[in-house]
């Protein structure tokens, strides 16, 4: 329970533990300003200029019947409280066309977690979080790596580095959590002395959580936010293989596993609508149907597949390649988004122009869910996709419907809303898709997220390494369900990962929700899972995976109430202070994993968490805390929890690997 009080000149909430002091003489909790700003995109990066003129501090208290009024000067906001089950919720009336600052209590030595997906850190405590949807990778670092000698290569901070998913979703090391519900463009400047959230407009609320544990947080979340996320069942039974090249070399990579007594579940081909090869390597062909040439007799082929068990997914974003079949149709109908001059508004992905799809228009969210998905993707038999993209929209075009500049964090989560229902209006009850960008809400209608476009590389920036705070920090902020693509994506001249990078890779997504791989933008030059040195890893991890499924789905049930799959190695102890390992985690209640991230590392320091644990792989008991492990090749540090439910699915998974 949480409790607002006003009392000589103070409001202050006041916790079970503790109190905030929300507004005081000389500390006001919000004030006004108006910020003018110019946006530059290149690739969907955008660089703001901010000016900020006006700025008034809303000191005033006053009382009313159902809350208060902060104001000063001609300025004025009106807070309406309404009590929650586990806080209270602070709804905001304030003036068109201003910006608004609200400052919350911060205490030095406290951490702050969540604010969507960051990747850089789970501890945000002395940062800035931008509240802006936009790309995460920037061209420069790649180039940086591929020309500079790697001991010259700086990891990049938190500072410098973007966020596919953003959201305004705090929690602290007190286990209270802060979420400002607003689509709006903003920062929050988390310091050691306060928490100060700036937005563009003024957000339509501001909900505060309390909770006995992080779980207990993320379950009251769930109630505002729904959870729906999910996988079908098949998906757990083993891993789903990027794989590229046309039906007959597509089909040959998946049965060469199965072959070799992998568990391969399905394979994902993003280029069953053509391949469009650029001076970064092998991209797609933006044209929403199948590629005749390179996937001849494709619905044949999917039949093959499934025969042996294996199903098909495929590749769609809101774009469409200038020039392609469907961006010439769709410009002559009116669907693409337009400049403010009255042409199309193209956004360029590395060397080539696309036009986007306008989600405020009916007839084209009708044209997506009829046209591409049901007909040129469902009727073929295909059983699932990536809905990539979402971030791009620029602040300055102009749509059927609605502000641009109001919509760009919202565009994401539209985007999944779009593809989701086209699922439910259309498909069978056995498909999913998974999303890359996302913002409040997109738990409600992506099945899974994924982290996006990684390094295929060790770096802590870019690299695998990032994969962890980016699950973590989605999981306190609502996001139970997230994967990523095994060996990562992007890689230029000598960035490219080898048999050892993309093996530790698959270890860690073996001991995941979700097992998918990515031959990355350069498959020529990358390690594969169907290479003969590293098959053998494919084949024992692939096992393990299915074998797991029991356990696997128990957490996807969870993911209903909003509890994350993935977790940082303190999220039991319920204080940052536990924290010894930020590149371990818990996997759901009983699994603690501890992924491999150096290069030729055989060994690996090992923090367990408290209570009584059983090393995986040889089923004995564990009576140290702390500890060297041996980590060879194919099998990373890891353990199960002592009188688990399912100490004997984790037995079985074991001897997978083995078998």
């Amino acid at each position: 329970m949480v409790r607002s009080i006003v009392e000589g000149g103070l409001w202050k909430l006041v916790f079970p533990e503790g109190e905030w002091v929300l507004h005081a003489p000389g500390k006001p909790f919000a004030g006004t300003l108006r910020r003018e700003k110019t946006y530059a995109a290149d690739r969907g990066t955008v660089k703001e200029t901010v000016t900020e003129t006006d700025r008034t501090a809303l000191t005033e208290l006053t009382e009313t019947e159902d809350g208060l009024v902060l104001s000063g000067g001609p300025h004025s906001l009106r807070i309406r409280i309404c009590p929650l089950e586990g806080g209270l919720k602070l709804v905001f009336t304030g003036e068109e066309g201003r910006a608004y600052q609200f400052s919350l209590p911060a205490e030095a030595g406290r951490a702050v977690f969540g604010g969507g997906e960051q990747y850089r850190q789970v501890n945000l405590a002395g940062e800035t979080v931008v509240n802006f949807v936009s790309e995460h990778i920037k061209a420069s670092t790649i180039l940086e790596k591929a020309l500079l000698p790697r001991k010259l290569y700086k990891e990049k901070p938190h500072s410098q580095i973007g966020s596919y998913a953003p959201m305004p979703v705090f929690v602290t090391d007190e286990r209270r959590m802060i979420l400002f519900s607003t689509p709006a463009d903003g920062i929050a400047e988390l310091g050691t002395d306060a928490f100060r959230f700036t937005f563009d407009a003024c957000p339509e609320s501001l909900t505060v959580l309390t909770g006995e544990s992080f779980r207990e947080l993320n379950e009251s979340l769930a109630r505002i936010i729904p959870n729906r996320q999910y996988l079908p069942d098949w998906c757990r039974e083993g891993m789903i293989l990027g794989a590229q090249g046309g039906t007959e070399e597509v089909i040959r990579k998946a049965f060469g596993l199965l072959d070799a007594g992998a568990r391969i579940s399905a394979v994902w081909c993003q280029d069953w609508c053509g391949e469009n090869r650029t001076v970064m390597g092998k991209q797609v062909w933006w044209n929403w149907e199948a590629d005749s040439k390179l996937y001849p007799e494709l619905k044949e082929g999917i039949v093959r597949l499934k025969e042996r068990g294996v199903r098909f997914l495929a590749y769609i974003n809101p774009y469409l390649v200038k020039d392609g079949r469907l961006y010439n149709e769709c410009r002559e109908k009116g669907y693409l988004i337009l400049r403010q001059d009255g042409t199309v508004y193209h956004i360029k992905s590395t060397t080539f122009d696309a036009g986007m799809l306008d989600l405020t228009n009916p007839a084209v969210v009708r044209f997506i869910k009829e046209e591409l998905i049901a007909k040129n993707m469902l009727s073929l038999g295909i059983s699932g996709w990536m809905a990539d993209f979402g971030e791009y929209l620029p602040v300055d075009c102009v749509l059927h419907d609605g502000d641009p500049a109001k919509l760009h964090n919202a565009w994401p989560v539209l985007w999944a809303k779009v593809n989701r229902e086209a699922l439910e209006e259309f498909g069978t009850g056995e498909e999913f898709f998974f999303s890359r960008a996302g913002y409040l809400g997109i738990q409600s209608y992506a099945p899974i997220l994924w982290n996006g476009d990684q390094h295929t590389d060790f770096t802590h920036d870019y690299g695998m390494p990032c994969i962890l705070p980016a699950s973590f920090s989605l999981g306190f902020s609502g996001v139970s369900l997230v994967h990523a693509d095994i060996g990562g994506f992007f890689s230029f001249g000598k960035l490219k990962r080898d048999a050892e990078t993309l093996v530790r890779w698959m270890e860690m997504s073996a001991f995941s929700v979700l097992m998918r791989s990515h031959e990355s933008i350069r498959p020529w030059a990358n390690a594969q899972p169907y290479d003969p040195e590293v098959k053998f890893y494919t084949r024992a991890l692939t096992r393990v995976h299915a074998a797991l499924a029991p356990y696997l789905k128990s957490l996807t049930q969870e993911a209903a109430r909003g509890i994350p799959a993935m977790r940082p190695d303190f999220w039991e102890a319920g204080s940052f202070a536990a924290s010894r390992d930020p590149y371990a985690y818990f996997l759901g209640d009983d699994l603690y994993a501890c992924p491999v991230m150096e290069k030729k590392a055989r060994k690996r320091k090992v923090f367990l968490p408290e209570g009584e644990w059983i090393d995986f792989w040889s089923g004995e008991a564990v009576s140290a805390k702390s500890f060297e492990a041996d980590a060879p090749l194919g099998r990373l540090p890891v353990y199960y929890r002592k009188g688990s439910a399912f100490e004997a699915v984790f037995r079985a998974a074991a001897e997978a690997a083995r078998e």
